[in-house]
């Protein structure tokens, strides 16, 4: 694999080991006497990692996220990308209470191993209608060449 994705938490676990855990969380936070962990869980945004014989391509969802609360940082060939989603509170309205609350709020990253001979320093990040489009050109000698084989 050339290239790794991480999450908040960096848990291995894999086969019944993993279901295990996830069945135990769940009678953890049904036994939690604070009726918010019930529906909370850690966030990281979703992304599609594509590659073409110049560019790779990282789209990263991120919505309800405004541009100037995302970071995007390159450091020793991990792209990570972070941020905070701000929980929307308006005190006026203090019987509008929540029956329940699936949005999620707080900071994240997540990060990504790149392959080697990538061009650093031409990196591109745009963002739009909360998708985050990272290009990362690769350096020549990183691009793939057909050899050609010869016939005797």
């Amino acid at each position: 694999m050339k290239w790794g994705l991480a999450k908040r938490e960096n848990k291995m676990d894999y086969g019944l080991d993993a279901f295990r855990n996830d069945i135990l969380s769940v009678f953890d936070d049904f036994f939690t006497f604070s009726p918010t962990t019930l529906f909370e869980s850690k966030w990281a945004p979703t992304v599609d990692i594509t590659e073409d014989e110049k560019v790779l391509h990282v789209k990263a969802e991120v919505p309800g996220i405004d541009e100037k609360d995302l970071t995007v940082t390159l450091e020793n060939n991990v792209l990570t990308i972070s941020g905070e989603k701000k929980e929307e509170r308006k005190e006026e309205n203090k019987d509008n209470r929540y029956i329940v609350s699936e949005r999620r709020f707080g900071s994240f990253y997540r990060s990504i191993r790149l392959p080697e001979g990538i061009k650093a320093d031409k990196i591109e990040a745009k963002f739009k209608n909360g998708v985050l489009n990272i290009e990362i050109p690769r350096e020549e000698s990183a691009q793939p060449k057909k050899i050609k084989i010869d016939v005797h």
